[in-house]
């Protein structure tokens, strides 16, 4: 008898994904190998080739910082090489049901593959005992058999409102995290829930169509951070949590109307779906799918339209870029602007849509102030956009 349909879906999905990932390793390792150590390659001595796995050429060694929790030797050195044939994977666990299942899932799936899997849970200090529940958190990983294991605490900023403070530290340190073990991604736990979560948002403030895409199912620098679950229902981990008897902690921010994410998962949602009916989160998963192969198709056009509406001496000429549609213009005007210096998290669409009225609704009007000091205005049919 088989496991159990829930145990069953997660198991598959990082399966999937670790399968994605051995396909990588090996591709890049093998691009970077020594002409010697490629399979079939003749010897010095004349001996017949090895047919071995090939290996990476080791960079250089990254120290590992013992974090509270961590599973690490004390002064223990790791390097990127160690993962030559068995990458090492780490998953995000706050503990909750959907990282829990993960990470379960992982523990399964990668000694079947030959994939080392360890495990990192944040300490955000927002809440009285999180020290102890961090901990608490990593001992469970610990007993799934993953290694290494750490509990890192972080410091949450102010910037851009609690939810994207904490984000940004948790991110940090999970970045940290993987080039201090020299691991090859992070597995996230988020679910096609929190991807109908991710479009309302955007929705909510007028974004455009990359916002609308929601998360991707690989981001991050070289492609780090993995997200299996996007095409699993939050159901569907918390039952595989269930029946395989696993702890979980419910965080009680996600119930706390304060945040944003918290009244829109428990009154916006609940409200689309009476009105609308079931299969609103699935509906809105599939949006961001579709939102995000539009948005790729026209983020690749506005790079090869963009040297053709530039002059001998670099600068955006109006009049070609007039001739463009609006949806690649625009995007050519906020790559420019974020080449000038404006920091990208704070350049929002109406910055984008001023820009462009000194292309298209163009009556002498001055400059335009941007963030980051950056200034655009438009020098005789020219755009020029500089920190000014």
């Amino acid at each position: 008898m088989g496991p159990h349909p829930a145990v069953a879906a997660i198991r598959l999905a990082v399966r999937r994904v670790l399968h994605d990932l051995l396909t990588e390793h090996h591709t890049n390792t093998t691009l970077h190998a020594p002409a010697h150590a490629l399979p079939g390659a003749p010897s010095d001595t004349g001996a017949p080739p090895v047919h071995t796995p090939p290996t990476a050429v080791p960079p250089a060694a990254v120290p590992v910082e013992v974090r509270r929790g961590s599973s690490a030797r004390p002064g223990a050195v790791r390097t990127r090489a160690a993962a030559d044939e068995h990458p090492l994977v780490l998953v995000a666990c706050s503990g909750g049901a959907d990282s829990m299942a993960l990470a379960s899932a992982l523990a399964f799936e990668a000694p079947k593959l030959g994939v080392r899997a360890g495990g990192i849970t944040v300490d955000h200090g927002l809440q009285p005992g999180s020290d102890l529940r961090a901990e608490e958190v990593a001992l469970r990983l610990r007993e799934l058999g993953l290694d290494p294991v750490e509990s890192v605490a972080v410091t949450v900023g102010r910037g851009g409102g609690p939810e994207a403070a904490a984000r940004d530290a948790r991110y940090a340190a999970l970045d940290a995290a993987l080039e201090r073990h020299g691991a090859t991604a992070v597995l996230l736990g988020h679910t096609r829930d929190d991807q109908a979560e991710t479009v309302l948002l955007g929705l909510a403030r007028g974004s455009g169509i990359r916002s609308l895409s929601g998360m991707a199912a690989v981001s991050g620098a070289d492609g780090r951070y993995r997200r299996p679950f996007l095409q699993l229902d939050r159901q569907t981990a918390r039952k595989a949590c269930m029946v395989q008897s696993l702890p979980v902690w419910d965080d009680p921010h996600n119930a706390d109307p304060a945040y944003t994410r918290s009244r829109l998962r428990h009154e916006g949602l609940p409200a689309l779906e009476k009105a609308l009916g079931k299969g609103v989160v699935e509906a809105l998963a599939r949006t961001a799918r579709l939102s995000r192969d539009d948005a790729d198709a026209l983020d690749t056009w506005a790079r090869q339209a963009e040297a053709s509406v530039r002059d001998a001496a670099g600068l955006l000429e109006c009049a070609k870029l007039y001739a463009l549609p609006p949806a690649v213009r625009r995007r050519i005007l906020r790559r420019a602007a974020i080449e000038a210096g404006a920091p990208a998290g704070s350049l929002f669409a109406r910055h984008i849509e001023e820009i462009d009225r000194l292309i298209t609704g163009w009556r002498g009007q001055g400059a335009i102030n941007l963030p980051g000091r950056v200034v655009a205005q438009r020098q005789g049919g020219r755009l020029v956009i500089r920190q000014g």
